[in-house]
C-alpha cells in the first residue's frame, strides 16, 4: 500500500515538472508570434499617403509662354523715403512698382483663370521675406486653399498688414528674426502687404484656382507648363496697370504663344 501510494505522488510530481515545462515553453515561445514584421508590412501603404509631400499639378502637356512689354515711356520711379534703421542698408532706393528694361515689364502676374480639372492645392505655403526692409518677392501667385508664409530675415521689427482691396484680412508682428507666421490666402483675390513700420514696404500675393500662373522677370517672359488641352482666358495682372486677358487654345503637340502689352495710360484706366 505504502509503495503504491509513493508511485502515485512520484506520477502526479512527474505530472507537475511536465506541466510547468510547457507552460515555460509557451512563454519562451510567445514573442515570436507577435513580431514586429506586421507593422514593417504596412510601411508600404503608409508610404502612399504622401502627407508631407506638394500635392501636383495635373501632368498635361500642353505650354503657354509669351512676354509682357511696356509701349511708351514708362513712369519715372520715385525715390523711398530715407531710414536710418540699421537693418535696412542695402535696400533699393527707388520705388519698384514699375519695372521695364527694354521695353518688358517685370512683376506681371500671368495666370489661367478658372478651375482646372484634377488640380489640387499645394500642401506647402508660399513664402514672402522680409529682407533689408523690403518684401521678397514683391509679387507672387498662390493657389486657393494654400496659405503664405511670412518671415522676418531682418534684424528689426516689422508687422505684416494684409489687405483686399480697402478690407483689413489680417495684422500680425514679427520681431527681428523670429519664427514665421502662417496665414491664408484669400479666395481668388489679391492680397496686398504692407508693413506700417517701413510704409514703402508693399508687396502682392495673387490668389488662382489653379496652379498655372507665372510672375515674369526682368525680360517680360512667362510660361505656364502641364497644362491639359483645352481653351482657356489667359490674364496678366499689375499692380499699377490693371490686367489684360486673351483667350488661348491650348494643344497637346504645339505650345500656345500669347503676349501682353501695357502703356502709361492703363494706370489711369484702372482708377
Amino acid at each position: 500500500m505504502k509503495l503504491r501510494t509513493l508511485g502515485l505522488t512520484m506520477l502526479g510530481a512527474a505530472g507537475l515538472l511536465s506541466l510547468s515545462a510547457c507552460k515555460k515553453e509557451e512563454a519562451a515561445a510567445a514573442p515570436p508570434s507577435t513580431p514586429e514584421a506586421p507593422s514593417a508590412a504596412r510601411a508600404p501603404e503608409a508610404e502612399k499617403v504622401h502627407a508631407a509631400s506638394p500635392i501636383q499639378a495635373p501632368a498635361g502637356k500642353g505650354v503657354v509662354k509669351g512676354t509682357v512689354s511696356f509701349t511708351g515711356t514708362p513712369p519715372p520711379a520715385e525715390d523711398l523715403p530715407a531710414s536710418s534703421d540699421p537693418a535696412c542698408e542695402g535696400r533699393g532706393a527707388k520705388d519698384e512698382s514699375v519695372l521695364v528694361k527694354d521695353g518688358k515689364l517685370a512683376n506681371v502676374l500671368v495666370r489661367v483663370r478658372g478651375a482646372v480639372a484634377g488640380a489640387p492645392a499645394p500642401s506647402t505655403p508660399v513664402v514672402v521675406d522680409q529682407s533689408k526692409c523690403t518684401y521678397v518677392p514683391r509679387v507672387q501667385g498662390a493657389m486657393v486653399g494654400q496659405s503664405v508664409a511670412f518671415k522676418n530675415s531682418d534684424g528689426t521689427l516689422h508687422n505684416v498688414r494684409g489687405l483686399v482691396g480697402t478690407k483689413a484680412a489680417f495684422n500680425v508682428a514679427q520681431p527681428p528674426m523670429a519664427a514665421s507666421v502662417n496665414k491664408p490666402v484669400p479666395s481668388d483675390e489679391v492680397l496686398k502687404l504692407k508693413c506700417d513700420i517701413h510704409p514703402w514696404m508693399t508687396a502682392y500675393v495673387v490668389s488662382n484656382a489653379n496652379p498655372y500662373f507665372a510672375t515674369t522677370g526682368a525680360d517680360g517672359a512667362f510660361t505656364l507648363e502641364g497644362l491639359p488641352a483645352g481653351k482657356y482666358t489667359v490674364e496678366a495682372w499689375h499692380e499699377t496697370f490693371g490686367t489684360k486677358t486673351a483667350e488661348v487654345t491650348v494643344k497637346d503637340d504645339a505650345p500656345a504663344d500669347v503676349s501682353f502689352a501695357f502703356a502709361a495710360t492703363d494706370a489711369s484706366a484702372k482708377k
